[in-house]
């Protein structure tokens, strides 16, 4: 192993100052940049690796009663210096820089909201959606320049993105590489941008996308649409575009799952007589068919003219509850017949029954268990 005093050229009773000018006279000569040799780089490192040594009194006096303060031997053997070890850690010695950043990237996902009536819900609906988003400029087709020119490599970083500095520290020479600050880590610099982008490669723009939406959405639900968000900068892939769902209430029908609820009031001559009526539903009439004797409360089913599911499958079921209206105003001639029929029917006065929380309270229970 070099003895470090030998290495500078001084005696073992030189002055701090005496080290200092050896070592600067060294390196310059020894430099890499000025001496490219492979022996001149060698030599570079046992003499700065001596001057760390020397110049600070506490190795010095380590050193001068027998420590190396160089666990993995000297220069000329052993791992080499600290330094070969940073230095192959941080890109010296020959290693290869990171690659230069990509100017494309991908977009950003966009949401937009979609409002559908319960209607659009039963079997499905199109929309076109109105997004404002980035698109690809028309003008450089998403290259970022002026078209006619291209990007060039950066003159300062010669393409690789990254710049290398050189740090001396008591372990060596430590050679660290950073973005480079020119071409922001892309490796090239774009002369001639385009003038309708500003060299972004996509503006902004209102574009209309046309969707199918499912059967069977419900408030709150997102739907993804792959690659329908906005375009990346300089041409990159596009984003997803997620539409979320709003279903607004509708005045007769009420959902329930996959089924659709609604209220028939049917007058109490036809709850006592029974009758047939015909409804329209969501998707067409219905002809509903009311028993004789029929109580507020019932629940008449349609199978199949509920909501179809949102993966698929057999429709749900449309539930219709009774309400008996019972009549308000009577003239003289309809309330002797009602007091006629009370008399011949024998009807028991009012009286308790299981407790139950309203009309419509038991109108809800019948529809989940009917």
């Amino acid at each position: 192993m070099a003895d470090h005093y030998e290495v500078l050229g001084v005696s073992r009773e030189a002055t701090p100052d005496e080290i200092k000018k050896a070592y600067r006279r060294l390196a310059r000569e020894l430099h890499p940049d000025v001496n490219p040799g492979e022996d001149a780089a060698e030599k570079f490192k046992l003499v700065t690796h001596a001057y760390d040594v020397l110049s600070d009194p506490e190795q010095r006096q380590r050193y001068d009663l027998g420590g190396d303060n160089n666990p993995f031997g000297g220069g000329a053997g052993g791992f080499g210096g600290f330094g070969d070890v940073f230095e192959a850690f941080f890109g010296g010695g020959g290693a290869r820089a990171g690659r230069p950043r990509s100017r494309r990237e991908r977009g950003q996902d966009a949401l937009v909201r979609v409002t559908l009536d319960l209607g659009d819900v039963v079997f499905g609906a199109h929309r076109d959606v109105e997004v404002d988003t980035a698109v690809l400029c028309e003008t450089c087709q998403g290259s970022c320049c002026q078209p006619g020119t291209q990007p060039v490599t950066c003159d300062i970083c010669h393409g690789s993105g990254q710049v290398q500095r050189t740090v001396r520290s008591l372990l060596g020479n430590v050679v660290t590489s950073q973005p480079c600050t020119t071409c922001q880590g892309y490796g090239t610099t774009i002369p001639y941008p385009c003038g309708t982008c500003a060299g972004q490669g996509r503006v902004r723009a209102r574009r209309t996308v046309s969707v199918d939406i499912p059967a069977g959405v419900e408030t709150g639900l997102r739907l993804q649409l792959p690659g329908s968000g906005e375009v990346g900068p300089a041409g990159g892939p596009n984003g997803d575009l997620y539409l979320e769902v709003t279903v607004t209430p509708h005045e007769v029908f009420s959902r329930e799952g996959d089924d659709l609820l609604a209220t028939l009031e049917v007058s109490m001559p036809d709850a006592i007589l029974g009758t047939t009526t015909t409804i329209e539903s969501l998707d067409g009439p219905v002809e509903l068919e009311i028993k004789p004797g029929a109580q507020s409360g019932e629940v008449l089913t349609t199978r199949g003219r509920g909501i179809t599911p949102l993966r698929g499958g057999q429709r749900g079921d449309l539930r219709v509850g009774i309400h008996v209206v019972t009549p308000t105003r009577l003239d003289a001639r309809e309330r002797a017949l009602i007091e006629e029929f009370a008399k011949k029917t024998k009807a028991p006065g009012p009286r308790l029954a299981e407790f139950h929380q309203g009309l419509f309270s038991k109108l809800r229970d019948r529809f989940r268990n009917g």
